[in-house]
């Protein structure tokens, strides 16, 4: 399928299948957020993937939904601030950003694959650290719950048009 064929088919699954995804898949999509662009391409990012029911069952504590319960596989995106770039004229830490590519990328990959995903950044963060027993450097950006869709189709996407958000050639 073509790019814009996979954005407009990718949206928030929150209803799995409770068929466990295939490890080659999820190293599958890892590897496609591999591909990312990060600044300065230093890839600050980790990613745990958690599909042991018990780990499971204690990482759905950091997020209290019962969809969230459905999947059979979930990928915690992590950001290493130690590792990640900082501009010089102002301090930014582009970390956050850096995964949010990488994160993008996967989801992506998953979807051309027949994989269901959910960007989840309402989470307890503390928490999920507490879980993986993170450094202070080391921040769960986002989990990414990955299964099964229990439905095929795809609800249509609500989107601002260009003209909502595109300026040519001013600085107003």
């Amino acid at each position: 399928m073509n790019f814009k064929e996979l954005a407009k088919k990718r949206y928030s699954v929150r209803s799995y299948q409770s068929t466990p995804v295939e490890e080659e898949k999820l190293i599958q999509i890892i590897e496609a957020a591999l591909l990312a662009p990060s600044a300065v391409n230093f890839q600050p990012w980790k990613f745990v993937v958690v599909t042991e029911p018990s780990m499971l069952a204690q990482l759905y504590s950091c997020y209290h939904r019962d969809w969230f319960g459905s999947a059979t596989a979930c990928i915690v995106a992590i950001g290493d601030h130690d590792k990640g770039w900082h501009r010089p004229t102002d301090g930014k830490d582009y970390t956050d950003i850096d995964v949010a590519i990488a994160i993008d990328h996967l989801m992506l990959a998953a979807t051309e694959i027949g994989l269901g995903t959910c960007w989840i950044c309402h989470f307890n963060a503390d928490k999920c650290a507490e879980l993986f027993h993170l450094s202070s450097n080391l921040e769960p950006i986002a989990m990414i719950p990955v299964g099964y869709p229990v439905s095929e189709s795809f609800p249509e996407k609500k989107r601002k048009t260009i003209d909502q958000v595109v300026v040519w050639n001013s600085f107003e």
